[in-house]
């Protein structure tokens, strides 16, 4: 329980400092209102792209590990 509750601290704690978080929002602003539509349609597709493979290992683990606890 006391596991539990430090972890929900601390992850509210690292969302509360969203500082951290939205370091570069402003470059790929500035980046996209100097585009046309194809080209931020570009942009937002390359970042899809390269978010996709952290989440889909970090899900994929996390899957394993639910469904190793869940057998066990």
């Amino acid at each position: 329980m006391k596991r539990l509750i430090a972890g929900c601290v601390l992850a509210v704690a690292s969302l509360a400092t969203s500082d951290a978080w939205a370091q570069g929002c402003s470059i790929c602003t500035k980046t996209a209102q100097n585009l046309d539509a194809k080209s931020a349609h570009g942009l937002n597709g390359g970042i899809i792209y390269l978010a996709f493979l952290p989440l889909g290992i970090i899900g994929t683990v996390t899957f394993l590990w639910w469904r190793g606890r869940r057998t066990a």
